[in-house]
């Protein structure tokens, strides 16, 4: 195993630390991960809700929420559609959740058994008939194009929610709200399904609190430069920047009507940071025969933000805490638009329960979903996974008693492993809505049956993958050959549809190519597929696209839908695109990469229980997020122990750093004792940090990536 610790310039992190506040070896981290932008090291260094971003940002949003007021303003009947994943699920148990509780007539619906993915023409017909007037899916919808003409035919709105990659041709719904639509400004692309409906509820609770819905206002500012003046004025809509205006002028040589002051300002409210200073300096600017009315929100401000009473502008720049994140340097009205954001942010209240709630559902899909834990998505989870923690949801809590993870500290990796499949089962054994059920549930006595049936299809899907196995595995030995190498594919009668994306998945770690695993049934064909070595999925798919009956994803997960007739043809087109597939470099040797080094006896103060607080820090960990990784020289090995039943096939060490006696677990090491190491040995070692519950009692320790005599 190669050790790969990236070598990188000590000024530039002397600079970060100083720049952002931290510490040296957190500063050290970031820059070895590649971390050195502003808004990237915003998101690793805070976890407060306000860094979220607006998502009156999102395209399609405002129309989305306008239609869904007038639908309860009109009593209309209302459908969340969904998808049957974690994701899905946890969409569609969010959205349809916050619209009961506003009293609105809601009811919800998943794909179910066989159903094909997305909205289905069934759905939309029997909804139709029964006085439905407006549809809103949920992670799915966005190639539906047929279905929502079906829709609009039959007098039903569409709205979608979905952060699928879109295609080129878009469905006609009342709204798209997506982050990957080609006409998109949203500044993160990686949302999850949940966290796009997350953004729709946070949309509706605005507009159904705030008093600031849909009003107009300007936030202006004067700072002189040089001769002149520079006049700065932005246009505020649901505390988004809509338009922005900048004129430079010199007292005397013109008059207002002169400039495009008076129309960007015409039928707006005027908001100021100290309003006697503004209006002697637009007089100054303009002459005394100036008027112009405008409210000094500073004393209101300086109420709800004390630290902001009584400075100017130009001093709170030099203290905001969003500032510092900023790539280049910020204005005084970049001050003013983050303090106005943040005055009525705290002022309503908008982080509420009910958001910290949501945020739980919204966490488990981004982590099931496999999105980057960067940006916002890190904040999602973060504070999704305390909430979890703190007080889990109805539903949630049933499922993490009967997991054995209830009342205590967890992670992603214990949502990886344990909270997400659990939920994902009902999907993929065709009953999804048991699932949405038990979120949405009430009754105790309801929610301890529906866990404890959940709980049940996922031991059957666990077998159900351990039979299909031995199905997949030997048709993608086969395959291997005729794809050059560069592609495995495993298409029979026997495959369970449920699980065709877990044996893709498999496939990918076991010949470390793009697989796709396709299921049967009578009249259709359904695949999923999944990418490896940097190679994107969709030419692949565009290149089939009039052979499917639906398709979709993103770059390296997707999934399709075909006429069995349309087999044969398909297979043709597949062997021309994969023998020009290209895939990036495939290692024999692998490689950890190191993030930070230890050498003991010399920094022993590094290698103390202290450290958990580093790696909480760059929490959450998954995709994108790899954990903290560790080099440690010089340690000495005190005891040896072997664990592992029926055979042990693990070891278990004690390691004395000089300060602290770790315990530590090599996985599969039994056969490197005396080989590699031995008691008494003095080795450095590659590793991460856990923390292990057994009986009630959390314990810190290593986990050992690699070891090497010293």
């Amino acid at each position: 195993m190669i050790w790969d610790k990236k070598d990188i310039p000590s000024e530039l992190v002397t600079e970060t630390a100083a720049k952002y506040s931290c510490d040296l070896l957190t500063a050290s981290i970031l820059v070895r991960r590649g971390l050195t932008s502003g808004e990237d090291i915003r998101y690793f260094l805070e976890d407060d809700p306000r860094h979220l971003r607006n998502p009156f940002e999102l395209p399609g949003i405002d129309a989305a929420v306008e239609r869904i007021l007038g639908a309860k303003e009109e009593g209309e009947r209302i459908l969340v559609f969904g998808d049957r994943d974690v994701d899905g699920i946890t969409s569609t148990a969010m959205l349809t959740g916050f619209l009961s509780a506003q009293g609105m007539d809601v009811r919800w619906r998943l794909p179910m058994g066989d159903e094909p993915y997305g909205l289905s023409m069934k759905a939309v017909e029997e909804f139709a008939a029964d006085s439905g007037t407006l549809i809103i899916t949920v992670d799915c919808g966005i190639s539906n194009l047929a279905e929502v003409d079906r829709a609009a035919e039959l007098g039903v709105d569409v709205i979608i929610t979905d952060h699928h990659n879109p295609q080129d041709e878009l469905p006609r719904a009342y709204s798209i709200v997506n982050p990957k639509l080609k006409n998109s400004t949203y500044p993160f692309r990686d949302l999850a399904g949940c966290g796009v409906a997350y953004k729709l509820v946070s949309a509706l609770r605005f507009a159904l609190k705030s008093e600031l819905y849909n009003q107009p206002i300007c936030l202006l500012n004067t700072q002189p430069s040089n001769d002149s003046y520079i006049i700065e004025i932005v246009k505020i809509g649901n505390l988004a920047v809509m338009d922005r205006l900048t004129e430079t002028v010199v007292p005397g040589m013109v008059g207002i009507g002169e400039t495009r002051i008076p129309a960007f300002l015409e039928g707006q409210q005027i908001l100021v940071w100290d309003a006697p200073l503004q209006k002697k300096t637009l007089v100054k600017i303009f002459g005394a025969g100036f008027e112009i009315y405008m409210l000094d929100i500073a004393p209101e401000i300086g109420k709800q933000i004390p630290q902001a009473a009584g400075k100017s502008l130009l001093r709170l720049k030099e203290i905001s805490r969003i500032a510092k994140y900023a790539d280049k340097s910020p204005g005084e009205l970049d001050i003013f638009i983050n303090l106005f954001t943040s005055f009525i942010q705290k002022k309503e209240g908008h982080f509420t329960p009910e958001d910290s709630t949501d945020l739980q559902l919204a966490a488990l899909g981004t982590v099931a979903d496999l999105m980057p834990l960067r940006d916002e998505n890190r904040i999602i989870v973060r504070r999704g996974l305390a909430s979890l923690i703190e007080k889990p949801r109805s539903g949630l809590s049933d499922l993490l008693f009967k997991l054995g993870l209830a009342g205590r500290r967890f992670g992603t990796t214990e949502l990886s492993w344990q909270l997400c499949p659990a939920i994902n089962a009902a999907g993929r054994m065709g009953c999804p809505d048991k699932a949405a059920a038990l979120l949405l549930a009430v009754d105790p006595k309801e929610r301890e049956t529906l866990a404890a049936e959940i709980i049940a299809l996922n031991e059957d899907r666990k077998k159900l993958g351990s039979d299909n196995w031995t199905v997949v595995e030997p048709l993608a030995q086969e395959s291997v050959e005729a794809y050059g190498g560069k592609f495995v594919l495993a298409a029979a009668e026997g495959i369970y549809r449920g699980v065709t994306g877990i044996m893709a998945n498999r496939l990918v770690n076991r010949f470390k190519v793009p697989a796709l695993v396709v299921s049967f049934a009578e009249e259709t064909a359904t695949g999923s597929l999944r990418s490896a070595r940097g190679y994107e999925l969709r030419p692949l798919l565009e290149g089939c696209a009039d052979l499917f009956l639906d398709w979709g994803g993103h770059n390296f997960a997707a999934g399709f839908s075909m006429v069995r007739a349309n087999w044969e043809p398909f297979l043709e087109r597949l062997k021309y695109i994969t023998e020009n597939i290209e895939l990036g470099e495939e290692t024999d040797e692998e490689t950890v990469t190191v993030d930070a080094e230890f050498t003991a006896p010399r920094t022993p103060q590094f290698l103390t229980t202290d450290l958990f607080e580093l790696v909480d820090r760059f929490e959450p960990y998954g995709e994108e997020n790899s954990p903290l990784s560790f080099l440690a020289r010089g340690l000495k090995v005190t005891d040896i122990s072997l664990m592992g039943k029926p055979e042990a096939k693990h070891v278990k060490l004690t390691l004395d750093t000089g300060k602290v006696k770790w315990p530590a677990v090599y996985w599969q090491a039994v056969d490197k004792i005396k080989r590699d190491f031995d008691k008494n040995d003095t080795v450095d070692l590659v590793f991460t940090l856990n923390r292990n519950w057994f009986n009630g009692t959390e314990t810190p320790q290593l986990i050992v990536t690699d070891l090497k005599r010293s």
